[in-house]
């Protein structure tokens, strides 16, 4: 079996944010040299005071691997500046559109085989340097994606980065990439932006019946709008299909509402059977989920309390939300576990006291 590529020290990170600091918190943790730099010194600063590397400047001539992570529209600039540089290093790039930054080198005329683009599928609501966390991909999917000019050398050097971050390694060429995330990620975050967008229209008395669901619709519309539109502009053509599919689809679905029962339920077993081809966890096999609710009294340690019975019962929790009652003084957790063990756990709360319920919502 061949032998794995190292990561080249030392690193540069260039972009001191919650994905660039990120990385850097990952390899200085897995033991590599780290040198942060950002526009604004004083987030490269910040992340190096969290544990993402140093803010002091690295020999050029030295530096084997230099990791991108700025805004989308500015990734082209920058790889093209650290190639020049930092004439010994590999340089990748963590930007979420991989089609475009490429297709702006080559027409620079750059040199570009010590370039290899990659995406790192993991992100978080928080921004900033202060949003740093060295597990941020720890079994999140990395797609290295190699292009005609890459050195085998280099795509080496990206992929032992991915593993370094021990991320889950995922290989494909840019265009594939960028039709894949704009159908799981970019799409989802436009429909979730139109749903949240329409609730800016309703009376105060309506959102006071929002529950669990349109939370769950919605909640990926926190996300910050103007690297948004970015994201989406740097794939704009592929999108655009992607929403002309799905205008022909709402219009089925509004045929299938007015037809009646037996065509609603048809469209309704799609949806569901959409949601078991996601994958689980690792890569696996998808897992299907149930959700459970349980009443929280306001009353003191009653979290605390409540958290020691699920660890008590010893079965797996997914995720856990926790929503307040805008009219009692109560709160609701909703715990989201293996559909089989669901009324095992249901079982074991209710005899501990709990007032619980399965999720309608």
């Amino acid at each position: 079996m061949a032998r794995a590529a190292a990561v080249p020290q030392p690193v540069v990170v260039v972009g001191a944010g919650m994905v660039g600091s990120s990385v850097g918190c990952a390899l200085t943790e897995a033991g590599f040299r780290v040198h942060l730099e950002d526009a604004v010194p004083t987030h490269a600063q910040v992340a190096a005071s969290l544990g993402a590397g140093v803010a002091e400047p690295a020999d050029p001539d030295a530096v084997g691997l230099v990791v991108v992570a700025v805004p989308p529209r500015l990734l082209a600039d920058v790889v093209a500046d650290a190639l020049q540089r930092f004439p010994r290093a590999v340089v990748t790039d963590v930007g979420s559109v991989k089609s475009r930054p490429l297709a702006e080198l080559e027409r620079r005329g750059v040199d570009l085989g010590r370039y290899v683009g990659s995406h790192p599928m993991a992100g978080s609501h928080r921004a900033g340097p202060v949003a740093a966390d060295p597990f941020l991909f720890l079994d999140r999917t990395w797609v290295v994606c190699e292009h005609p000019s890459a050195r085998p050398e280099a795509v080496a050097a990206v992929e032992a980065l991915v593993q370094a971050c021990r991320a889950r390694l995922v290989r494909m060429d840019p265009v594939e990439h960028d039709a894949a995330v704009a159908r799981v990620s970019h799409l989802p975050h436009l429909v979730s932006s139109l749903v949240a967008g329409g609730l800016t229209d309703l009376p105060p008395e309506h959102l006071a019946l929002a529950g669990q669901g349109v939370r769950d619709v919605t909640r990926i519309a926190g996300g910050d709008p103007r690297l948004w539109e970015q994201i989406v502009g740097m794939n704009a053509d592929v999108i655009s299909v992607e929403l002309q599919s799905l205008q022909r689809r709402l219009e089925r679905l509004r045929e299938a509402v007015e037809s009646g029962p037996e065509a609603l339920v048809a469209w309704l077993e799609q949806g569901r059977e959409g949601t078991r081809r996601i994958p689980g966890k690792h890569g696996g096999a998808h897992t299907e989920w149930s959700r459970l609710v349980v009443e929280i009294p306001d009353a003191p340690n009653a979290l605390g309390r409540l958290f020691t019975d699920i660890g008590d019962a010893g079965l797996n929790v997914e995720d856990i939300t926790i929503e307040h009652d805008p009219t009692r003084r109560v709160g609701y957790l909703s715990l989201d576990v293996e559909a089989e063990v669901q009324p095992t756990l249901a079982a074991l709360l209710s005899d501990a006291g709990w007032s619980v319920e399965p999720a309608t919502d």
